[in-house]
């Protein structure tokens, strides 16, 4: 590195977002009508319902745990053919202004976990006995819109059941 014209070296700019370490934090797989379940799925389309929720939580300074949560469950006619439920978690070190943290952790973050979640779940299915279940791509960023919407209508809710009074 090049000294200023000073003499001294230039500060280092810190990366706004770096992975430090990524990894399966809970996982759990149940076929609980299984084998009779097998001749089910062939005789018509699989129902299947899928849930993703992210959690973000500070550890130190700028290091926070990211959780991508999924759960999926699969129903063939009238029992239940499988429950996939991951946990994927990332420790992130975030350097970026305050006014920004909130949409990296939940947005960014879990852009970068998905696509292993994905393979996990994909890959647990199919060990599991049942076609590998592909998770569809997840907007990120809708999600986060949505939820901090919610978050809003349900604190103006609030406030005004608050603000009542019954004689």
């Amino acid at each position: 590195m090049a000294d200023t014209p000073t003499g001294a070296q230039p500060e280092q700019q810190a990366a706004p977002l770096v992975i430090n370490g990524q990894y399966i934090k809970d996982m759990s797989f149940e076929a609980p009508n299984a084998p009779a379940v097998f001749g089910s799925l062939q005789k018509g389309q699989p129902d299947v319902n899928i849930g993703v929720d992210v959690n973000a939580r500070p550890l130190q300074d700028n290091l926070f745990e990211v959780e991508l949560h999924v759960r999926a469950q699969c129903k063939a006619e009238d029992s239940i053919a499988f429950i996939a439920e991951l946990v994927y978690a990332g420790l992130f070190t975030i350097n970026v202004p305050d006014e920004h943290r909130e949409p990296v952790l939940l947005v960014e973050c879990p852009r970068l976990l998905f696509p292993f979640a994905r393979a996990i779940i994909a890959d647990v299915t199919r060990d599991g006995g049942f076609p590998p279940l592909m998770l569809s791509m997840i907007d990120f960023v809708s999600m986060y819109h949505r939820n901090k919407q919610e978050a809003s209508d349900k604190a103006e809710a609030a406030k005004k059941d608050g603000g009542e009074t019954i004689n």
